[in-house]
């Protein structure tokens, strides 16, 4: 059986440990090696198969999630947005603090009011440290988001991880590594 672009992709990934956490590296996750159009249209088309996308704007952390946002912003006409690793000091704006399986860090927002619809776009989702902060954010300045769209689905447990924080989360595929090898499940 030919295996499609994301799963050749993702099964080439190297694998290096940060602690206890093995964080792959491939061209979805990290841009390394280079991302190519074949790649990017076989992710923007499973998740306009897969995704609502009813909103007013598509949001995307910083760095990984920039790239597919901007391919369905290219598609759909939805404007995207890049939720910051780095703050502008602009008024209003939005600050908060997301943890994930191996960093911790500060993530930034600008220009997204009240009553917005929006949908989140990332990479990976593991332990949902970056989705339970961000979607907590949202909430808490009166953004309306009820789906996430995610490549990869490194999580064990993603239907209490819904259950938890309120929303849909559509996965593209379900990874693992595995004796420090990444395998589909």
């Amino acid at each position: 059986m030919e295996r499609s672009v994301l799963e050749r992709v993702y099964l080439e990934s190297a694998v290096v440990q940060k602690g206890d956490y093995p964080y792959f590296i491939n061209s979805i996750s990290d841009g390394n090696p280079p991302v190519t159009k074949e790649l990017l249209d076989e992710i923007t088309e499973r998740f306009l198969s897969l995704g609502d996308l009813d909103c007013d704007i598509i949001l995307a952390p910083e760095a990984m999630g920039i790239q597919y946002a901007a391919a369905l912003t290219l598609r759909t006409g939805i404007p995207f947005q890049v939720i910051r690793k780095r703050g502008h000091g602009l008024p209003g704006e939005i600050a908060f603090h997301k943890d994930t399986g191996y960093e911790g860090s500060e993530m930034y927002m600008n220009f997204v009011e009240p009553g917005t619809r929006a949908i989140l776009v990332d990479d990976v989702i593991s332990t949902g440290g970056t989705l339970k902060a961000t979607v907590r954010t949202l909430r808490e300045h009166g953004i309306v988001i009820d789906e996430a769209l995610i490549i990869l689905n490194k999580s064990s447990d993603i239907s209490s991880l819904m259950d938890e924080i309120g929303i849909r989360i559509r996965t593209l595929m379900d990874v693992a590594v595995r004796d420090g090898r990444p395998v589909i499940r």
